[in-house]
């Protein structure tokens, strides 16, 4: 990785929201970050990156699809995996680096085969789909040892971004969670991974817990005709990063400790245990590749008390690039995040709109996950509350694909009160594209 001037770089910008007056005796300040990237899709260079002119950094992508035997149930399933790669190929940019990965109880490498990627051309193209063809459905599932093999292929080519996406369509019955969780310790830093279930004999926490450690995305394709236009939006998506590898750096004064940090847009994803520390008193939590995109982070900071009319930096945001070196590379961005003591009642006890918001989103996650664990216990009368507070959330909050959602498992009696009464029969794709998708959120109105 090499380090670029400012000017050959997506430009990141940091806000701060925060209402930051504490009481006599306050010590918690909440504050929302928003990083935004702009600027990236017409550079020829970026962060740490190797590059094609005008073709944006290089990147490798490892495809990772289900071959095990229930992908034959039915037959139209393989189809449709085959046809949704060979699109995810057709959209690959000049130059990429990339292989498919065939998933059973074992791993095998489909194209191009010898332990190395391909780099994307029309020819290459052409092979990739070729051998697409052979793919037949047979085995068991151990997704584990697809990730490890992903990881082997990705290191081996000198690029800037290493990207994933893996479909599979059952659960991971041929390898203990432990094998799964330690292959996803492993790669975790490595590559980011998209995870997609196909069909309704998956696990959600399964591939959500994937793209969870690997800082990718989750959906689900209930209908396998729907997978060649999902596979092509996230090749896209992952064509259009600039820049891997971004953390969150956070330095807090003597003193002072982080509670909390999680994204809370356009998911939710706690990264309070990912912290690596950076020095002293500062420590980096990882973000992932970015395009031309903004997050939203809440991050909740604990001060020592202090008396009114005093002020205090409570933590500084930047943001940065490891290097091979051991260095980081300073993307230029930083916020503040304060804390002033008063006696104005108003003032130290209102709670910034961006703060509100986004605790009551990542409190509609955790209603809806919470809600559909107690349904599927038995326990009717706490999934009716859980489920019912989520609906009164999702209202409140203008989250309306979330709403839509829970209106397919509840019926909505008052979605102001959260008044709800559980379906008595519920399809099973639309309970787990609930569960799948209840960590999406939307941005605070404006």
């Amino acid at each position: 990785m090499a380090n670029f001037s400012k000017s050959n770089v997506p430009q990141f910008s940091v806000d701060v929201y925060q209402n930051e007056y504490l009481p006599d005796g306050g010590r918690e300040v909440n504050a929302i970050v928003t990083v935004t990237s702009t600027g990236g899709g017409t550079l020829g260079s970026a962060v740490g990156a190797s590059y094609a002119p005008g073709r944006g950094p290089s990147a490798g992508v490892a495809i990772m699809v289900d071959c095990s035997g229930s992908m034959d149930y039915p037959p139209t399933k393989m189809r449709n995996a085959r046809d949704a790669t060979a699109a995810a190929i057709d959209t690959l940019r000049d130059g990429t680096h990339f292989a498919v990965v065939g998933g059973t109880h074992v791993a095998k490498e489909v194209y191009p085969g010898g332990g190395r990627l391909a780099v994307a051309d029309r020819t290459t193209r052409e092979q990739a789909k070729q051998a697409l063809r052979r793919l037949s459905a047979g085995g068991g599932t151990a997704i584990g040892t697809w990730l490890r093999l992903a990881d082997r292929l990705l290191s081996s080519a000198d690029v800037a971004i290493r990207h994933g996406i893996l479909l599979t369509d059952g659960r991971n019955e041929h390898e203990s969670p432990e094998d799964l969780r330690a292959a996803l310790d492993s790669c975790a830093g490595r590559f980011t991974c998209d995870a997609r279930g196909v069909g309704t004999d998956w696990e959600v926490k399964e591939v959500t817990g994937i793209a969870s450690a690997l800082l990718g995305t989750a959906d689900i394709v209930a209908d396998p005709a729907g997978l060649a236009a999902d596979f092509t939006q996230m090749m896209e998506t992952a064509m259009g990063k600039e820049v891997a590898d971004v953390a969150l750096r956070l330095w807090t004064p003597v003193g002072t400790t982080i509670k909390f940090v999680k994204q809370v847009a356009p998911t939710v994803e706690q990264l309070t245990d990912r912290r690596t520390e950076a020095g002293p008193r500062a420590g980096d939590y990882p973000t992932g590749s970015w395009g031309d995109e903004s997050r939203d982070y809440h991050v909740c900071v604990e001060v020592p008390s202090a008396g009114l009319g005093q002020e205090m930096l409570a933590a500084r945001v930047s943001l940065v690039v490891p290097q091979p070196d051991g260095s980081v590379q300073n993307l230029g961005a930083q916020g503040l995040i304060r804390a002033v003591w008063t006696d104005d009642m108003a003032a130290s006890t209102s709670i910034n709109p961006q703060v509100a918001h986004y605790t009551g989103q990542a409190e509609l996650a955790q209603a809806i996950q919470q809600g559909l664990d107690l349904r599927k216990a038995g326990d009717m009368d706490g999934a009716t509350a859980k489920l019912g507070r989520a609906v009164q959330l999702a209202s409140a909050s203008g989250n309306a694909d979330t709403a839509k959602l829970l209106a397919k498992v509840v019926d909505v009696v008052d979605a102001t009160t959260g008044t709800v009464r559980l379906k008595a029969k519920v399809a099973e794709a639309d309970e787990m594209t609930l569960e799948t998708r209840s960590t999406k959120t939307v941005r605070v109105k404006k």
